[in-house]
């Protein structure tokens, strides 16, 4: 594995769960995908292997998006927020991304808490 690798790793500020939260976009449009979370290991794994790996906090284990679906997220790039507490992480998304089968996480118009005013 690469130096430079674990060198960008160690600038993530993980929480007191050793968790990130990593916002996902699709890399062309900068479609808002999901939110999920990652740990030192998924983002190793997520940014040697070009896969995006993630940490279930509910399983208490690691998952690969699309292993069981088919819907795969291919890393694109990968970046941190100015505190380095958040990665942001662009994929080329095949197939939906939530797990409700839907293109993201925040279709639909019932996930609105503010509608649109005229």
């Amino acid at each position: 594995m690469s130096d430079d690798v674990l060198d960008r790793i160690a600038q993530v500020r993980f929480d007191a769960q050793g968790l990130v939260p990593a916002i996902v976009q699709q890399h062309d449009t900068r479609e808002v995908l999901m939110l999920a979370w990652m740990d030192r290991e998924a983002l190793r794994r997520t940014l040697v292997e070009g896969r995006v790996t993630y940490w279930s906090r509910s399983r208490g284990e690691y998952w690969r998006k699309g292993d069981t679906s088919g819907h795969i997220q291919r890393v694109r790039g990968a970046r941190i927020d100015c505190d380095a507490d958040v990665v942001l992480l662009f994929v080329e998304q095949t197939g939906a991304a939530c797990h409700t089968g839907t293109r993201t996480c925040f279709d639909g118009d019932e996930r609105d808490l503010r509608p649109e005013t005229p």
